[in-house]
């Protein structure tokens, strides 16, 4: 099992390796970054975008947390760190791109699904049921068709991506410049089991890349 040692080690091993074949791009960046696409993607230690997509440093301004979800607009005194991120990636950093990823064997889409956490306090899983209610409409539509077997496991995995596309259209700035034709907002699947990524069609499918 990894722990902080070991990656204290994959440091050292960075150092030696990476850093130093990439030298040039760390001086680069070190002045400052400019990603052309922002990847929202799940807190899951096997989906890591960096390492599906194959990127160097400062190619993907990268979001992370349960299920891969973006809450709607929401304009009040709450601390909301998915709208800041994507405040900052779109308006600052002026992305042309933004790509949701969801994945195989997701937990957040497990506990959405099961509803297992429904009821409980902060600390033992009150936080984890409050975000994953973000899939409740798509959920029930799901098990109403499929029940809660393998087949609506997939099925919420892949809504994940289209609830959190819609509900980036929900924030002015993004709307604005997707109506524009300054942003794309695109869609995407990873197979964990296979390593087959999906990709989202107009028509709100997936397909493999």
């Amino acid at each position: 099992m990894t722990n902080f040692t070991d990656l204290l080690d994959g440091y050292q091993r960075f150092r030696t390796s990476e850093y130093r074949r990439h030298r040039d791009r760390w001086s680069e960046l070190s002045e400052g970054q400019n990603p052309r696409v922002m990847v929202i993607a799940c807190s899951d230690s096997r989906v890591d975008p960096a390492q599906v997509f194959d990127t160097v440093p400062g190619e993907i301004f990268v979001v992370r947390n349960v299920a891969n979800l973006v809450p709607p607009f929401e304009d009040d005194a709450s601390r909301h760190g998915v709208s800041a991120a994507l405040e900052f990636a779109v308006t600052q950093l002026e992305v042309p791109e933004i790509v949701v990823m969801g994945h195989g064997a997701c937990g957040g889409v497990g506990a959405a699904l099961s509803r297992r956490f429904e009821g409980k306090a902060p600390g033992d899983g009150g936080f984890i049921a409050h975000w994953v209610d973000m899939l409740d409409a798509a959920r029930d539509r799901i098990v109403a068709a499929h029940g809660t077997g393998p087949e609506a496991v997939r099925a919420l995995e892949l809504e994940t991506v289209r609830v959190s596309l819609a509900n980036l259209m929900t924030f002015p700035f993004v709307a604005e410049r997707v109506e524009a034709g300054k942003l794309r907002l695109l869609g995407a699947y990873f197979a964990i089991a296979d390593g087959v990524l999906h990709v989202m069609g107009a028509d709100g499918e997936f397909a493999e890349a």
